[in-house]
């Protein structure tokens, strides 16, 4: 990341962390140069973007003044504590930074805009997607990147869509995705579990799932899953990418959380396979916005053929207003910006809500365990005592104002279900993590003691 855009991050920290008021100077460029350590054009080059998002004002022959707005003062406690909503957090959204993106699409793009598109995507967006998923380790070939209209598109294209295999059924883990396992039981899709623990998946059990059944994909979120926020080591994700060689399996890998890794060895499955069985899946929803609605496929040879069919007949072309703004966005350096700045927002909550965790399971007397990862992730479960009554915590957390999902939809409704508590803290502020897990600790130690 340019050197300009991660100062760029430092100063708006500053200014929204600091005690600053309303039209209160900035420290002078020379000494914000001292500081960071760069040049003073650098520092000049910042503040002149913070000027252009409206953060801050220019005087000339005197400095740079803050701008505080109208939001809601820093560390300020929330009257809810939210820790069941996944969407990404609106307070770091970069609001001014996509609209001048959207307005420089219209420019940029306005003839392109008022006609239909291709079904495979905008040509330079899938360009600009293509260099950027080389830093996720995934090395694909123009002809193979589909531009989808979220993942959810994907899923449901690749469930619709034959198979060389000419294998019908569907594997996915439990928990799981909700929204594509309604999706299935909707249309009758044939479908099936595996259980998917902290610990990992049975490997026994699925290599007989994929030796005995009718398997056409098996679907699985191998990075922070979701509900459970756990992740496979590289030595998993190296044997499934054999398993599915052997017994002739693709692996559709959702990997929608890929810009909040923190292990740089961390790599994808779709990096260790040798026979183009892995279709490799790209969500922007959880980094950018969900309303977005633009995802990437990368899809192998002989899916592409029937994958484009499939999608021109459902949509056409996806948005083409959003991926000329998504295209514009990427290639000017605004997202490796953003995506510092929320990941370094959403691993010091990772950090906070790992360790209230642990404290609260340690004087819990059995309440729930929590198993502590490796690397914590801004979302997690906990496994509460079999006594205890899921729906009920929950139903009672609300009346304290603090809300949680249930995880019903998360499971085949012929599944068996396990009493997990899931706990998201996208939008939770840093101040109220602590506190919030603290009165979820104390409700789940008195329910269990009645």
């Amino acid at each position: 990341m340019y050197i300009y855009l991660k100062l760029m991050n430092e100063l708006e920290e500053l200014i929204l962390k600091q005690p600053y008021k309303d039209g209160q100077k900035l420290p002078s460029i020379r000494s914000l140069a001292e500081q960071y350590g760069c040049s003073k054009s650098t520092i000049i080059k910042a503040l002149d973007e913070l000027e252009k998002r409206h953060l801050i004002y220019a005087m000339p022959k005197s400095g740079y003044y803050v701008v505080k707005g109208t939001d809601s003062v820093q560390g300020e406690a929330s009257p809810i504590l939210n820790f069941a909503d996944s969407a990404p957090d609106p307070n770091v959204f970069p609001y001014l930074d996509f609209q001048h993106c959207i307005n420089k699409a219209i420019d940029t793009y306005q003839k392109d805009l008022f006609v239909y598109g291709t079904a495979k995507g905008m040509t330079s967006l899938i360009d600009v997607v293509r260099k950027q998923l080389t830093s996720y380790q995934v090395f694909a070939e123009e002809r193979n990147i589909f531009v989808v209209s979220g993942v959810q598109q994907a899923l449901s294209l690749l469930a619709a869509i034959p198979f060389p295999s000419g294998k019908q059924k569907v594997l996915i883990e439990q928990p799981g995705y909700h929204l594509f396992i309604e999706y299935l039981e909707t249309r009758r899709i044939p479908v099936i579990g595996i259980e998917r623990r902290f610990s990992g998946i049975d490997f026994g059990r699925l290599e007989e799932i994929f030796r005995t059944e009718d398997i056409k994909f098996f679907y699985t979120m191998p990075r922070f899953h979701n509900p459970l926020g756990c992740s496979y080591t590289n030595k998993e994700k190296k044997r499934l990418a054999r398993l599915a060689a052997k017994y002739d399996v693709y692996i559709v890998e959702d990997d929608f959380l890929a810009d909040f890794e923190q292990d740089s060895k961390a790599d994808p499955i779709y990096a260790h396979d040798d026979s183009s069985h892995v279709i490799y899946l790209k969500s922007y929803s959880k980094i950018i916005f969900p309303g977005l609605r633009i995802g990437i496929a990368v899809i192998p040879d002989l899916l592409t053929g029937s994958f484009r069919l499939y999608k021109k007949q459902d949509d056409i072309d996806s948005s083409m207003l959003s991926q000329a703004a998504l295209e514009i966005y990427l290639r000017s350096g605004m997202f490796d910006r953003h995506r510092a700045k929320i990941r370094s927002s959403y691993t010091a909550k990772a950090k906070l809500l790992d360790a209230a965790l642990v404290k609260e399971a340690a004087r819990s007397g059995g309440a729930f365990t929590y198993e502590r990862p490796k690397h914590p992730s801004i979302h997690t479960h906990i496994l509460l005592d079999k006594t205890l009554s899921v729906p009920q915590i929950i139903a009672k957390l609300k009346k304290e104002s603090i809300h949680l999902f249930s995880l019903d939809r998360d499971y085949l409704s012929n599944f068996q279900r396990e009493n997990i508590l899931k706990l998201n803290a996208t939008n939770v502020s840093e101040e109220d993590i602590e506190r919030g897990i603290e009165r979820i600790g104390a409700l789940l130690i008195q329910s269990a003691r009645k």
